[in-house]
């Protein structure tokens, strides 16, 4: 039986879609969302007011804010009440670092920019690929 399901969410629609049906099929589980911050990169992107912060946390919290706040939104459609946290890393190393204390992660299948997805390769493919539970990719 699948009790706690990790649901990986950015901005995308995708990552929207995946939560949903995270919530359809393993209803009763507990569903911890995760937001991964990316690092700061030459290639610059969102992460990079982090390294330019006075205070790097705060600004943390506020680039997951905004996905943590629409994943409960989602949630309290399903009357359901979801579990959010925050990583700062490359998001398929956070990702897999967290998968062991779940019973299946729920993903879309790509998600952020058109530069994200070159720059940073496909997420869903290598946690799909090491995971060691299962993984079911929503598109």
């Amino acid at each position: 039986m699948i009790d706690r399901v990790l649901v990986p969410m950015d901005d995308s629609e995708l990552s929207e879609r995946a939560l949903r049906y995270a919530l359809d099929v393993h209803e009763g589980a507990q569903i911890t969302v995760l937001h991964v911050v990316g690092e700061p990169s030459r290639m610059m992107g969102a992460a990079t007011g982090i390294a330019l912060a006075d205070n790097s946390e705060e600004t943390i919290r506020e680039l997951a804010a905004d996905v943590l706040d629409r994943a409960r939104e989602i949630a309290d459609e399903y009357d359901v009440t979801v579990d959010g946290e925050i990583e700062v890393g490359p998001p398929a190393r956070r990702i897999l670092d967290r998968a062991e204390s779940f019973d299946a992660i729920v993903m879309g299948t790509h998600g952020g920019s058109l530069a994200d997805r070159l720059l940073v390769g496909n997420v869903a493919q290598t946690v799909f690929r090491r995971s060691p539970v299962p993984v079911t990719v929503v598109r």
